[in-house]
């Protein structure tokens, strides 16, 4: 099992994986370590629900389904937000190193819907964790679901388990709830499909890099004059 700085330095967002199913007791083991997350006021206000085998492919094609038919996402928290300036000149630039890997011209609409699609069915990954949130939290409260994927996804890594955390799992939450048979109390922020990469994906040999230091960390110790 690798070190934290290795599994720091070593996670990274798969989009492709091979059917193999993770144990049942390696599940079990992170999903419990997870579960020591920080939280504000320590109420744990995360909600994941762990899916796999028929359970998840046929979310996966609900999902799609809904997709090819032009009904419109109608996610619980909006996710129409446009980015602007260096988060803007991030995302393009995620992009264009994804969308590279895989060979899909920005201008080839047919091929990049296709690739939105793989989300929906959680890029063939033997597993998923779909996370959600009680209807009277807010962005206080979910700012602590990041905080508890990351330790999830870091455990997983340090397994050698990849995974990918996806806004896109909640675009249809609706569909979703009447799946898993859960009322309007559960409200859907985003997903982790997870497994074992399969390298042979396209996908998979896209590396996208982060801003240095300087670029998001500022140090003080002197007094700032008024």
């Amino acid at each position: 099992m690798m070190n934290i700085d290795d599994a720091v330095a070593k996670r990274r967002s798969v989009r492709g994986y091979l059917p193999d199913e993770v144990p049942q007791d390696t599940l079990r083991e992170v999903l419990a370590l997870a579960q020591l997350s920080p939280s504000n006021c320590n109420i744990q206000p995360w909600i994941t629900h762990v899916l796999s085998g028929p359970s998840l492919r046929s979310l996966g094609d609900k999902m799609v389904a809904a997709a090819e038919a032009g009904i419109p996402p109608d996610p619980d928290f909006a996710a129409d937000r446009k980015f602007e300036g260096v988060y803007r000149a991030r995302q393009v630039d995620a992009a264009v190193q994804l969308y590279g890997a895989m060979g899909i011209d920005r201008h080839d609409r047919p091929r990049r819907d296709w690739a939105y699609r793989r989300n929906l069915d959680f890029f063939g990954a033997p597993h998923a964790a779909l996370i959600f949130i009680h209807h009277t939290f807010e962005e206080r409260e979910a700012v602590d679901l990041g905080i508890y994927a990351q330790t999830l996804m870091l455990l997983l890594t340090s397994r050698g388990i990849s995974s990918c955390a996806q806004g896109a799992l909640s675009l249809y939450p609706g569909i979703i709830r009447d799946h898993l048979g859960l009322g309007q109390t559960h409200r859907a922020v985003f997903g982790i499909s997870f497994g074992y990469e399969d390298p042979a994906v396209d996908a998979n040999q896209a590396r996208v890099g982060r801003a240095g230091l300087e670029d998001a960390v500022m140090f003080h110790r002197e007094l700032i004059p008024a």
